[in-house]
């Protein structure tokens, strides 16, 4: 993985931000706290110019990124994402909890910082995959996996997921919280499918779906793992309380599978590569996805 280095950690403690969708990539949302905490970390790296801007184009890149990972379910797992970022802490000399608090007073947040490192683990992935021979375990690499594991090809669940975001400001959050917490149950009372979420959406203010696509079980990320793990099709998960609102994830679908595409997620979700990839096949790829991305700016 590539080396993360925040030069200085402030202790300032950040005035509260407004929260709205500023920027939707590939049906992803981009908020006007994303931007905030991003130009708060840009600060800690002592980047200079015009931070704002700096700001929007690393999220819309790391979107873009994201939204490839995930249709190749190549995402680093929550459990390794901690990792690095005990790696991190303990480097600059304090304990997770330290980081964290130091992260939260500096306006950046642990969970923005976390994301930040899942997009560095995540992308070297999919450009190797993209520019070695081929991307996929050899069938030699698969049988061999299996043997060691008794010659069983391991079966996990493959899910389409949908989340639900219902956009919390900062500065309204001891106000508004109960509210859109009554209103993200409303809607889920009234979920019917994947299909119709964006219909229920579009007359409520500052909600945002989000199409994750297709996810397998290893790939779920950690905060939402357990709950979509216990929902059944068709239905959503309880909502959870959030740096962004309050959100929820509706199950589309979920099957058991045990092909070799499984099995080699399964696989890589154990033993997951973490070189970095040469940064021109990386700059290319990014290239080409973003030629195809829908990028949609909330003025």
């Amino acid at each position: 993985m590539m080396m993360l280095a925040i030069v200085t950690i402030s202790t300032h403690v950040a005035p509260a931000m407004a929260n709205r969708v500023a920027i939707v990539v590939n049906g992803s949302a981009i908020t006007s706290g994303d931007v905030n905490r991003r130009v708060k970390l840009l600060q800690l790296q002592r980047e200079r110019g015009n931070l704002k801007k700096k700001a929007q184009e690393q999220l819309i890149e790391e979107a873009i990124k994201m939204s490839e990972v995930r249709r190749l379910r190549a995402s680093a797992s929550d459990a390794q994402v901690n990792q690095s970022f005990a790696r991190f802490a303990s480097a600059n000399k304090l304990s997770t909890k330290q980081m964290s608090q130091m992260l939260s007073q500096a306006g950046v947040g642990a969970n923005h910082f976390k994301e930040f490192i899942r997009v560095q683990m995540s992308w070297p992935r999919v450009v190797n995959a993209r520019f070695s021979s081929g991307g996929r375990m050899s069938t030699e690499d698969l049988v061999s996996k299996m043997l060691e594991r008794g010659g069983e090809k391991p079966t996990t669940t493959e899910y389409i997921l949908q989340q639900v975001i219902f956009v919390v400001p900062q500065s309204k959050r001891k106000a508004i919280l109960g509210k859109r917490k009554r209103e993200a149950e409303a809607m889920r009372g009234r979920f019917v499918d994947c299909n119709s979420t964006r219909q229920f959406a579009k007359g409520l203010k500052d909600v945002s779906v989000r199409d994750l696509g297709r996810i397998m079980q290893p790939a779920l990320p950690g905060e939402w793992k357990a709950l979509v793990e216990k929902t059944q099709e068709g239905k959503t998960t309880k909502t959870r309380v959030t740096d962004r609102g309050v959100e929820f994830i509706a199950v589309c679908t979920s099957r058991q599978v045990s092909d070799d595409l499984a099995a080699e997620m399964v696989f890589r979700s154990e033993q997951a590569s973490e070189d970095p990839g040469q940064n021109q096949n990386s700059q290319k790829y990014l290239k080409e996805l973003r030629e195809r991305a829908r990028i949609q700016y909330n003025n």
